[in-house]
């Protein structure tokens, strides 16, 4: 009895320009990572390109020492090669939302269980304070 053949959905293409961003990132090795972050922020959509923007100044403001560059094609701020954090835009994956992702490297350890990405469908001043102070423990951390 012949098996029918499953087709594998594999990779998604927006998964497979995040890999293609990820190797010419590591290929680049050094450079102005802030350029780099702006000018991938510059190509989002206008409301992804806000909250990037903002999350941006929060960045430079509470966690000064840590270095904005991209990854996976998506703005990141790290501790030397560390990733810290990262906003993954919701027009990259064609999300509901945009993501506010911390490392294990942040150490937001709380327990035996805690969040390390959070959905962003706003970014009011209420969401704000809990961003800064996510930050704030985060770059502590690292």
């Amino acid at each position: 009895m012949k098996r029918a053949a499953s087709k594998s959905s594999g990779f998604s293409a927006e998964e497979k320009a995040a890999m293609r961003e990820a190797v010419r990132e590591r290929a680049k090795k050094g450079g102005d990572g802030e350029a780099d972050l702006l000018e991938k922020v510059a190509k989002m959509p206008p409301a992804d390109r806000a909250m990037a923007t903002r999350l941006h100044a929060i960045m430079k403001k509470h966690a000064p020492h840590l270095q904005p560059k991209t990854w996976y094609g998506m703005p990141a701020y790290a501790n030397g090669e560390k990733i810290i954090c990262y906003f993954q835009n919701a027009s990259k994956f064609k999300a509901r939302y945009g993501t506010l992702g911390f490392s294990d490297k942040a150490m937001l350890d709380d327990g035996a269980m805690w969040p390390v990405a959070y959905a962003l469908m706003k970014l009011g001043p209420a969401e704000e304070a809990k961003i800064v102070a996510l930050v704030k423990k985060a770059s502590a951390a690292s």
